[in-house]
């Protein structure tokens, strides 16, 4: 593989050499006590200390994050649990698949297969009955999905290394109940009479439509299409529902085939809405979601016409999911071009320069307390939150890098493309589908050094523990001990980024103001009232949920309210992924898709 600009590999260097892991050896795993280091070499063989590193990766994670007792990472929440079993049954797919390619390499020592699987997928089945079911029933809509997609992908594993005879197939029924339980629960924030169509968020706020939510319903109906082995088991309900798309099927009929064309209509009517609600903002990038002026105050208005101008890493990255999907059911290839240029647009946001294979800055010319600028998801070419340099990520955006690397997996995979449906294989030649490969991974490939480069940064803030860092960028740029900087000195350095006037809710908690929270008690919630007994969320009658919600206290609205002003303190002393929330599973778990996406990715340049 090429090698990248030599003062960012001096740079990488001397951060990596900084963060040399001692591991404590893992006796089920028998994983070597030190992590090796990601190496920069040629295209000619894949790069096995990196299969290793991610070996480690995991292994760290579920060794100081999982408590097989209660069958879950304790520390981690409802939607970020499923989303970190999503990278457990995504890495279990990669180790599996390359195991072999892995070990016929020289001076690399991996424990044997059985045990990853033994452990791992064990662990993923314990998840099964840790995750509280019965709390995400009543959550917001984008909640609900992460559930699914983490289910799918784990069947997705289970259909890769399955003959007919291993024990783990017996567990896709129970796991594909689950997903199509809660696609069903999602689907009831499908709504038609405000902005035309979309995804609402939250059941409990004013009215809002954001991308995250309308990706993860594109991603999971076009998943379920393509991945769901069907249901027989209609628990818990028999009644008959109105499904998205104006579909109606009597669930008594215990009808939930393989492949069923419901999911494939519903995966395109929320693509068509999404790519026409003009979310995406001058960079290319997707803006969080719409507002409908004047909604809480009784206006009839029900247009989506106020953007939230906030721009978070993960919704640029679960509709690649839903647009892969797409193409490999339609044949459609303007879905995988849409795809490429959003990657190239998210890249270029990072400050990284694809055609020379560098970043835009010369990193030379900066060091830890002088900083390139931010370039609207990054800065030195390096993907991050806002949040990150100041410390201040919430749980939420602690795993949102994560997300987008994962989904960027699936969409750049090199059997990204084997399975196409056979009505999309019908509308191509077989000219016409090489030709398609051939462009699709050749541009796959150009995101390698980037990958690269991102992988240096994220290994240079691992801990003594193995612990990664949640704000990557750092690991490029050695900070001297005892190092104190101040908000002012950020100011100074021109490194915060721009304000739009953006509300980041999901840092600092959800305004209390006309635009986010309900303020006139007579308007009925945005979501469509009970329909044939079955309540509208989760069991949760209208009147309780409005309840509830005018519950929610002022004073404690207040909690999370902006700052107007920045704080005095020291934005970090040593070890800048301390501050805040410090290293979390979170953390760990976006290293994991790091890593695992670099792995995959990289498998294009050999």
């Amino acid at each position: 593989m090429r090698l990248l600009q030599t003062a960012v590999v001096a740079l990488a260097s001397a951060a990596n050499a900084a963060a040399t892991v001692k591991l404590q050896p893992d006796p089920l795993l028998n994983l070597s006590s030190t992590s090796p280091q990601v190496t920069i070499q040629g295209a000619s063989r894949p790069d096995t200390q990196l299969f290793a590193d991610l070996c480690a990766s995991i292994n760290v994670m579920q060794n100081h994050y999982f408590e097989n007792w209660i069958g879950t990472w304790p520390d981690a929440i409802d939607w970020t649990r499923a989303v970190m079993g999503t990278h457990i049954a995504g890495a279990l797919r990669t180790i599996t698949e390359d195991f072999e390619l892995a070990r016929s390499q020289p001076n690399i020592v991996i424990p044997p297969l059985a045990n990853f699987i033994g452990r791992y997928f064990g662990e993923l089945i314990a998840f099964y009955f840790g995750q509280d079911v019965f709390s995400l029933r009543g959550e917001a809509f984008d909640d609900m999905l992460w559930v699914v997609l983490g289910w799918l992908e784990t069947i997705q594993f289970i259909d890769e290394l399955g003959d007919g005879r291993w024990h783990g197939e017996r567990w896709t029924p129970a796991f594909a109940h689950r997903a199509r339980i809660f696609w069903e629960l999602s689907s009831k924030g499908w709504d038609q009479k405000l902005c035309g169509g979309g995804m609402l968020w939250n059941p409990r706020l004013s009215p809002y439509k954001n991308a995250i939510t309308n990706e993860l319903w594109i991603a999971a109906s076009i998943g379920m299409y393509l991945h769901f082995p069907g249901d027989e088991n209609t628990s818990p309900w028999e009644e008959m529902m109105v499904r998205p798309g104006l579909d109606k099927r009597d669930l008594g009929k215990r009808d939930w085939p393989p492949h069923d064309p419901m999911f494939f209509r519903t995966a395109q009517l929320g693509y068509e809405w999404l790519e026409s609600s003009g979310m995406i903002n001058h960079q290319g990038l997707y803006a969080d979601g719409f507002h409908i002026s004047g909604y809480s105050e009784g206006s009839n208005n029900t247009e989506c016409d106020e953007r939230d101008e906030m721009v978070y890493t993960y919704n640029q990255g679960v509709i690649l999911s839903g647009q892969l999907g797409l193409f490999v059911a339609t044949g459609s290839e303007e879905y995988l071009n849409s795809g490429h240029k959003l990657i190239k647009d998210v890249i270029w946001a990072t400050g990284w320069d694809l055609e020379r294979a560098r970043p835009v800055a010369n990193l030379d010319d900066y060091h830890a307390n002088l900083l390139p600028s931010w370039k609207g998801l990054g800065r030195a070419g390096v993907l991050e939150e806002a949040c990150d340099i100041f410390g201040t990520c919430s749980q939420d955006a602690q795993t949102f890098k994560g997300i987008w690397m994962h989904h960027f997996t699936t969409f750049c995979s090199p059997n990204s493309l084997d399975k196409i449906m056979p009505s999309a294989g019908s509308r191509m030649s077989q000219q016409g589908l090489v030709r398609i490969r051939t462009k699709h991974f050749a541009e796959c490939k150009k995101y390698v050094p980037w990958l690269r480069h991102n992988a240096v940064a994220a290994l240079g803030t691992r801990d003594e523990h193995g612990k990664f860092g949640m704000w990557w960028t750092i690991g490029l740029f050695p900070w001297e001990q005892g190092l104190k900087m101040s908000w002012d000195d950020f100011e100074k350095l021109h490194v915060l980024p721009p304000d739009h006037g953006e509300d980041d809710y999901r840092n600092r908690g959800v305004p209390h103001n006309e635009v986010w929270m309900m303020t006139n008690p007579n308007i009925t919630l945005p979501v469509e009232a009970e329909k044939e007994g079955l309540p509208a969320v989760a069991g949760v009658s209208m009147e309780r949920q409005k309840a509830v919600y005018m519950q929610m206290g002022k004073e404690d609205m207040k909690k999370r309210e902006p700052r107007t002003s920045g704080p005095s303190k020291e934005l970090w002393n040593n070890d800048p992924n301390t501050r805040g929330r410090g290293r979390t599973v979170e953390t760990q778990g976006g290293a994991v898709a790091l890593l695992r996406a670099l792995w995959v990715v990289s498998k294009h340049t050999y």
